[in-house]
């Protein structure tokens, strides 16, 4: 065991929120070391999450227009597609992705310790971490800070003849060269539809059960169902409202029963796809008992300025997000770092943490994608508001482009005009939202958006309708 080394703060795991912390805190001054034990350096997003499941899904979208080209007076042969090739570039992509951030992590800005730390003491002046090193020794440190960015892992609940039976995760999809012909996807959320949109856009059969009674649970249902229509006329059956049963072998296909509407019914298929989310990943780090509340699932309680129930211990990432993307688990890491700066130079941290803009988006097809409040959180806010629609399938470019399912749509405070929330489900969805992403940021009203230039013909141009309209509902005083 080697001597204990000090720092100012340290990180534990090196995804995007624990480099962001990481890269933050050195920038400030501290003295910071960085404690990430996976085999391969890169965090979740890079290896098993935004980037190889997007390269799929580009592989799919591309298949889909092939099969549409006779719409567009073009000829195509489309044969079967070279999943082999397919997985072969999402290697090489998340390669070149993983070696980038490696260097980050390397270039000496802190120091990273290559292997598993956990809690040993945290008392009012600092925290003692041990960390096994992934060489098999010990390295004891101690920090004034600690930022818990370990992130998630996928999480599969118990299903009677699961585990017996076998199955795939979302893991397996992203490496796997050989695809078989046909899936049951459990789950409903954005994971398990990508999922399920990849893998019919390459030819394969797909079933989607999910649990709630409609899909993306926690979206407004008229954004969701545009995607549950859009399958179904795909060829996929999704089936909502179930209660898995049980999971079973059936010759060379598994089969697995569940509750619909009161009555046991079946399904088979060639694999089974468990996409039933993801859990904070906090085992082995003792935190509970070292004065670190926990939610029931594992997930760490934060308060705004990223800190939890012991002050000198912040989180950030999926570990204690409200929802598991890269750019709130970034911000959520920076914000955490300048506040123990502050701490440090003996100042309270000032600086909150900010939802009002909270992204979120479904490489689906079509897409989906939201900013702020829905209209449930609005309504469960008390916040009087206006609402209002306009349709793909009455704007120009989308016509030229046919691609006309869905819609967008505006909330507006019904007093003052200023947006609240922002939800697309059509062509470009997650590309789109960023206008109403960036009109809320700078606390836009619909009048300001109406009035702002917007060129024709464009996908963008659509936001002007529902602007215009509920310009018109929220009179201002002149």
């Amino acid at each position: 065991m080697s001597e204990v080394q000090d720092y100012d703060f340290a990180v534990l795991g090196g995804g995007s929120a624990g480099y962001a912390g990481a890269r933050t805190a050195a920038s400030l001054g501290l003295k910071t070391a960085l404690i990430d034990g996976a085999e391969e350096l890169g965090g979740l997003c890079i290896l098993r999450g935004c980037m190889p499941s997007k390269t799929l899904i580009e592989s799919g979208n591309r298949n889909l227009t092939l099969r549409h080209a006779a719409e567009y007076g073009l000829k195509s042969q489309t044969g079967k597609p070279d999943t082999h090739f397919i997985r072969d570039r999402k290697r090489r992509l998340v390669r070149e992705f993983s070696k980038y951030r490696q260097g980050q992590l390397e270039d000496g800005r802190f120091k990273l310790l290559r292997g598993h730390g956990s809690i040993e003491k945290a008392d009012d002046s600092s925290i003692q971490l041990e960390v096994a090193l992934l060489d098999g020794t010990q390295q004891k440190i101690s920090a004034r800070f600690l930022l818990v960015a370990t992130g998630s892992e996928i999480f599969v609940p118990p299903v009677p003849g699961l585990e017996e039976t076998g199955y795939w995760t979302s893991d397996t999809v992203l490496d796997a060269a050989e695809i078989p012909p046909s899936f049951i996807v459990l789950g409903g959320g954005a994971i398990a539809l990508e999922m399920a949109h990849y893998l019919e856009a390459i030819g394969r059969k797909v079933t989607v059960l999910q649990r709630s009674h409609h899909l993306l649970t926690g979206m407004d249902t008229d954004l969701s169902e545009v995607v549950r229509c859009a399958f179904k006329e795909r060829g996929m059956e999704i089936i909502c409202g179930t209660k898995l049963q049980k999971v079973e072998r059936a010759g060379d296909l598994k089969r697995v029963s569940y509750e619909h509407q009161g009555v046991i019914q079946h399904v088979e298929a060639h694999e089974i796809l468990a996409a039933l989310g993801r859990r904070p990943a906090t085992g082995g780090l003792n935190l509970k008992n070292h004065g670190v509340s926990l939610k029931d699932n594992g997930a760490v309680i934060v308060s705004e300025t990223q800190q939890t129930a012991h002050p000198r211990i912040f989180a950030a990432g999926d570990v204690c997000s409200p929802l598991e993307v890269v750019h709130i688990g970034i911000q959520q890491g920076e914000i955490a770092a300048r506040n123990a700066a502050s701490l440090l130079r003996g100042k309270e941290p000032s600086e909150l943490m900010d939802y009002r803009c909270m992204l979120y988006g479904v490489f689906t097809h079509p897409q989906v994608a939201v900013v702020g409040l829905s209209e449930a959180e609005a309504g469960e806010q008390g916040i009087p508001f206006h609402r209002a629609s306009y349709p793909f399938i009455d704007h120009g470019k989308s016509l030229v482009m046919s691609e006309t399912d869905g819609h967008v749509k505006l909330l507006a405070h019904a007093g003052t005009g200023a947006i609240i929330g922002g939800g697309v489900v059509g062509p470009e969805a997650t590309e789109l939202i960023h206008e109403i992403a960036i009109a809320m940021y700078l606390r836009a009203t619909v009048h300001q958006l109406a009035a702002a230039p917007h060129y024709h013909p464009t996908l963008s141009e659509i936001w002007t309708y529902p602007a215009e309209e509920l310009a018109e509902l929220v009179k201002l005083p002149s």
